[in-house]
């Protein structure tokens, strides 16, 4: 009986405490100090609503709260919360009125992360002061009074990152979690939050001690995990770069301060590649270990493995962080690449099959530059295809015309032996030089030409065929056939047809006498050949 009694008592005086403690303590005595202790730690002005002290939160509870902006960037908020509770040791704020901080809730802020045009953000500077300095010197840096908390929460936050881009990237729901914090020593922290437009990240890890003069050169030791991250609606990527699709990411960090090594393994669902093309209907993995210099803002891939399905593949380089866009200078290659794992990546890059068709076993080959603004890349360098059917295709059938001329034997299918090129992918189109086809139903086919962006053909080429047909015999041609000839049309649906003009000029060359005559008589019979349709 007398335990319960005790314990009746002790419920009645905790129960008073809780209701008198408003009546004790005036909470907002305490308003001026707090917005002291902020503001001289972050280096912001900082300014806090109402405060009302409570037994139950452990601590004062402030209904706003905003701490201001980097001059330099804005002059609106760089954070507006709807309230803060801060710990407090109850026994010296009862007793004594001192306000001892042990901890910091913030909910429901709005966070705005800006970059500017040299890249510095405008978070980079808090808890920075600076001392006045000589003319002609910089001020130096120098830390605010440091200070500590067991716990520093953000809870069901809304960040949003602007770096110079038409679309801010925007994390909502952001739930940060600093334990045992102070500015001079490493401090674990935990960080989440939902992408606006698709996406979660989670940043698991150790910082610490921050980095008086610039925030973002604090040592940090961390492990990244991104699921299911959309490109294009999250603002990510610029739209100008065509750029998108579905990232997923798994790796691990480590910055000392000037450089930032990266490792990880990155996969990619139902990616484009140019702003013309559409998705992937494979996913791509790309393992790679990169390393950030914090002070030039460029990248070097010192290794990155590509998998286009089972199809591997090689990429390494630089890329450079510019106020606009990033510039790369890539190098892509893949010696061995399984044919029918890229087929599936045609469409990301705009690359267009003849309409009805599909590439069938066989191995690719590929050694490219990537050079300039990702909005404007480059991609040059040299390609080749060895023992591939381009199912669906009949290419004797689309070279009626010349067959009537050299014999070809056409079929269902264009088997193809070999084939090279020397290519160039600009936005203004494509140019493939040098090229070096060996398909064996009809022989050897070499020449270049341009594929424009809306996929039109202008193809000079030249047939080197084994037979030369009744008519090219009649023209005096003996043994293997040179038939020059165009291809035009466009990608999906090209179109073969002899280069009359060369033909006539080519055997004109060969006989001697009156060459106005033979002309006239070569052009006959290329005319009635082609039922009427080509002029000489």
């Amino acid at each position: 009986m007398r335990v319960a009694k005790y314990a009746g008592l002790a419920v009645v005086l905790l129960l008073v405490l809780i209701v008198a403690l408003p009546f004790l303590v005036n909470a907002n005595q305490f308003r001026p100090t707090l917005e002291s202790s902020l503001s001289r730690s972050l280096g912001r002005q900082v300014t806090v609503g109402n405060l009302s002290a409570s037994i139950l939160s452990g601590g004062l509870t402030a209904d706003d709260l905003s701490v201001a902006d980097d001059p330099a960037f804005s002059r609106t908020a760089f954070l507006h919360a709807k309230s803060l509770h801060v710990g407090v040791e109850l026994w010296p704020l009862l007793f004594s009125h001192q306000l001892n901080v042990t901890g910091l809730t913030i909910e429901q802020p709005e966070i705005a992360l800006l970059q500017n045009a040299a890249g510095d953000w405008n978070f980079s500077t808090l808890g920075v002061t600076s001392k006045a300095a000589p003319a002609g010197k910089p001020a130096p840096a120098s830390a605010s009074p440091e200070i500590t908390a067991k716990l520093v929460k953000i809870s069901n936050g809304r960040f949003s990152m602007s770096q110079l881009r038409a679309k801010p990237l925007v994390l909502e729901n952001v739930n940060l979690q600093v334990s045992d914090f102070s500015a001079s020593s490493v401090f674990p922290f935990s960080f989440a939050a939902k992408v606006v437009g698709g996406g979660q990240v989670n940043l698991d890890g150790k910082a610490g001690p921050l980095e008086a003069a610039d925030v973002i050169r604090t040592p940090v030791d961390a492990t990244l995990k991104l699921a299911q991250l959309d490109l294009a609606s999250s603002g990510l990527v610029a739209p100008a770069t065509g750029i998108a699709g579905l990232v997923s990411f798994d790796g691990s960090g480590q910055s000392n301060g000037r450089a930032l090594q990266v490792n990880g393994r990155l996969t990619a669902e139902k990616l484009r590649l140019v702003k013309a093309g559409s998705p992937a209907t494979r996913p791509l993995t790309f393992e790679f270990a990169a390393q950030h210099d914090l002070d030039k803002r460029s990248w070097e891939l010192r290794r990155g493995d590509v998998h286009f399905g089972s199809a591997p593949a090689t990429l390494t380089g630089t890329y450079t962080l510019q106020p606009e866009s990033a510039v790369l200078n890539l190098l892509f290659s893949g010696p061995n690449m399984a044919v029918p794992e890229l087929e599936a990546f045609l469409p990301a890059m705009d690359f267009v099959l003849p309409m009805g068709s599909s590439l069938q076993g066989g191995t690719a080959s590929a050694r490219l530059t990537m050079a300039g603004p990702i909005d404007r890349l480059v991609t040059s360098g040299s390609v080749g295809l060895s023992n591939t059917r381009l199912a669906g295709f009949n290419m004797g059938a689309k070279m009626a015309a010349i067959e009537t001329l050299a014999g070809i034997q056409g079929g269902p299918n264009t088997d193809i032996q070999s084939l090279s090129a020397n290519v160039r992918f600009a936005p203004e189109g494509s140019t493939i030089d040098n090229l070096q086809l060996v398909v064996p139903s009809i022989g050897n086919l070499t020449g270049g030409g341009t594929v424009s962006p809306s996929h039109a053909l202008d193809f000079k080429m030249r047939a080197t065929l084994h037979t030369s047909g009744n008519i090219m015999a009649a023209l005096g041609q003996k043994g293997d056939t040179g038939v020059p000839f165009l291809i035009t049309g466009t990608s999906s649906d090209p179109v073969f047809r002899p280069d009359v003009k060369s033909i006539a000029e080519q055997k004109i060359q060969q006989f001697t006498g009156n060459k106005g005559e033979l002309g006239k008589t070569v052009g006959g019979l290329l005319n009635g050949i082609l039922g009427g349709k080509k002029k000489n």
